[in-house]
């Protein structure tokens, strides 16, 4: 037996327990009965109404059995003129090995009782304790014993029932027989955790499909997104550069204006300087223009005198001459008259005469000299005149020129103060904006160096936010869903891998599950089959029992083939084989299974009501062989056949009707 093998057996290895007594209040035809059950084979016998059924419907009725639910009401169980029934199993609870079979009853016998009420109610009691009906189940699970299982309890008329069922059910009966259900039950789940996993699978796969679909429309949200984000980025940066742009702008235009305003101040400095220069050479050059027109208007009166005096000097020259011209012609006149006379008068005359014009002779001659020197003074005035003419109008150009230049400087003086009070203008303009900027160039710090203007990285500016105008529908959280769809279908692939994975260590399994199932169903159809032969070679029939394995465990049966009077093994069906013959293959297919059968429990009533008394003998004679080989167990065997058979080693125990409607029971010693 391999070790999935074993691990299933242990659980029914523990100490096995019978039922040492059936007790019977108000059940059916019984108002009180003791009946009790041994170890090995219990023959119940008697004829037909006697009650011998009821006993073994009160066993199923304690088991909670559905087919006795199903078949009649509870209320229908009760004695005829009472009101409350109690059917009562007494199990055998002794220690074996220092163990007992119900651990937590410390008796050495257990009672499980169920109570029946006319109302239709009921309850069970264990030990006189009420308890629920799962806990019988669970406590009867735990013996293999299921009731229901018509290869554990096979009540009156159910032989037919058993042949009829189809291989499918018949395996599932054997397997929870001999407690391989197990196996099945783990196949069950592994292919429920299976086809759970297939559609998860399926399920995760739509939901992968739809995540990627959603996860692609915002993809392009987010591809529009990080766009958005990165013009927005850029525009940042563009206003920074705006920011920077005009700080250099305008720094630049305040240092220019600066130097400007120094080299204008230097420039108007300059100008001042040579207006003030220039005005202290007109006034010098004035001053001597004015001291050379007082020379010249000198030298003018010099020359107005000296041509007066020369005038004047030659009037007295003509003067004298002609005074003297006259005192010659007066003296010609005296000599003329003196010639003719010696008068003393006329000599005295002529010595005035001579006088007079020696006199005349000297004035003349003085009138001459002085005319003279006039006429060289004018020569001399003459070219002084023109030469103080000359620079009095040199004098004049020069102070002209002077005044000239001085206006000049006045006006370049004030045009350069002008432009002094527009570049300080501008210079406080600049540093006004630049005070300005200030908070805002503390936040774009630090500097961005930049060599384009203004105006141009305004421009682009304009065209950045007409691009981000036109993404206004892209929502700002459009990265945290797509990372969130992104993380989602990353999570579903990898929950999908661990699937898969999880799906493919669950196929391994089913596939060593249903292999260790076939091998336990294989095994035990060739340790049963040599038992099913022998069992039908005595009643001179020939069969086999075959595992039909199928496409999955719920298509896999049990076939039972069987032959009777030398004819080949066919399939048994409930067209093919009489009632007998039936009977007499299911009868031989149980007792081959009472080697692997674990409940310590079975039942069969009237199996032999179709066979004849030949097949009859000799499945009873088959039925004791095959106990022999299992002593614990424990039997019961329900027949209103007369028993031509008998062994020391069976209980009998004979029901028969009395007078009043009731049954008796009796041990037969």
């Amino acid at each position: 037996m391999s070790g999935r093998h074993q691990e299933v057996a242990r659980e029914h290895t523990g100490p096995q327990t019978s039922v040492k007594e059936i007790i019977l209040e108000n059940f059916m035809s019984y108002e009180y009965a003791r009946i009790p059950l041994r170890d090995g084979l219990n023959l119940i016998v008697g004829p037909n109404g006697a009650g011998k059924s009821s006993v073994l419907l009160a066993i199923s009725v304690a088991f909670g059995q559905a087919y006795t639910e199903r078949s009649r009401k509870l209320s229908d169980l009760i004695r005829r003129g009472k009101d409350i029934a109690r059917v009562s199993l007494v199990f055998d609870n002794s220690a074996r090995g220092g163990e007992r079979p119900i651990p937590y009853s410390k008796s050495d016998t257990f009672m499980l009782s169920r109570y029946l009420r006319k109302d239709g109610s009921y309850w069970f009691e264990a030990d006189y304790k009420e308890i629920e009906k799962s806990e019988v189940v669970r406590l009867l699970k735990e013996f293999g014993i299921n009731p229901d299982n018509l290869l554990i309890i096979m009540h009156q008329g159910m032989i037919e029932e058993l042949g009829a069922v189809t291989p499918q059910e018949r395996l599932r009966m054997v397997e929870e027989a001999v407690g391989f259900s197990e196996y099945r039950q783990r196949i069950v789940l592994a292919e429920q955790e299976l086809g759970g996993l297939v559609g998860e699978e399926s399920s995760l796969l739509q939901l992968i499909d739809n995540a990627n679909q959603a996860l692609e429309y915002w993809k392009q949200v987010y591809d529009r997104y990080q766009e958005k984000r990165r013009l927005a980025e850029h525009r940042r940066t563009l206003e920074r550069e705006l920011l920077w742009s005009t700080e250099a702008k305008l720094t630049k235009a305040l240092d220019a204006a600066k130097e400007k305003i120094a080299a204008k101040s230097r420039t108007l400095e300059e100008l001042k300087s040579q207006q003030q220069e220039a005005g202290s050479d007109a006034e010098r050059t004035r001053q001597t223009l004015l001291d050379k027109q007082v020379e010249l208007r000198k030298l003018y009166y010099a020359l107005v005198k000296a041509e007066s005096d020369r005038s004047a000097d030659d009037a007295s020259s003509k003067a004298f001459r002609t005074i003297q011209e006259d005192v010659a012609a007066l003296s010609a006149l005296v000599d003329e008259v003196a010639g003719r006379s010696a008068d003393r008068a006329a000599k005295k005359m002529r010595e005035a005469l001579d006088y007079l014009s020696g006199k005349g002779a000297a004035a003349q001659q003085e009138a001459s000299r002085k005319k003279s020197e006039t006429e060289r003074e004018v020569s001399a005035l003459q070219p002084e005149i023109a030469n103080t003419e000359e620079l009095v109008k040199k004098t004049m150009e020069s102070y002209v020129s002077l005044r000239v230049k001085s206006e000049v400087l006045s006006y370049r003086i004030k045009a350069a103060e002008s432009d002094l009070r527009e570049l300080e203008r501008t210079a406080r303009e600049c540093s006004s904006e630049l005070e300005r900027m200030a908070p805002d160039l503390e936040k774009a710090a630090p500097r961005l160096e930049t060599t384009r203007q203004p105006y141009e990285v305004s421009e682009e500016l304009k065209l950045v936010s007409a691009h981000l105008q036109k993404m206004q529908d892209v929502p700002d959280e459009a990265e945290k869903i797509y990372n969130d769809y992104t993380g989602n279908v990353e999570e579903l692939k990898l929950k999908l891998a661990q699937l898969q994975e999880n799906k493919k260590g669950i196929l391994g399994e089913l596939e060593v599950r249903k292999k260790v199932w076939r091998d336990a169903m294989n095994g035990l159809v060739q340790s049963v089959d040599p038992a099913y032969q022998a069992v039908l070679g005595a009643s001179q029939a020939t069969g086999f029992v075959k595992f039909e394995e199928g496409a999955d465990v719920d298509d896999a049966g049990i076939e039972l083939y069987v032959g009777f009077r030398g004819g080949a093994p066919t399939t048994l069906d409930p067209f093919t084989q009489s009632g007998g013959e039936r009977s007499v293959s299911l009868v031989a297919f149980i007792l081959s299974l009472q080697g692997r059968i674990v409940s310590p429990l079975r039942a069969m009533d009237e199996f032999d009501i179709h066979m004849d008394p030949k097949n009859r003998e000799a499945m009873f004679k088959m039925i004791l062989s095959q106990l022999r080989q299992k002593e614990a167990s424990q039997y019961i065997v329900i027949t209103p056949s007369i028993l031509t058979v008998f062994d020391k080693t069976a209980h009998v125990i004979t029901v028969q009707a009395v007078q009043g409607g009731g049954s008796e029971v009796k041990e037969l010693r």
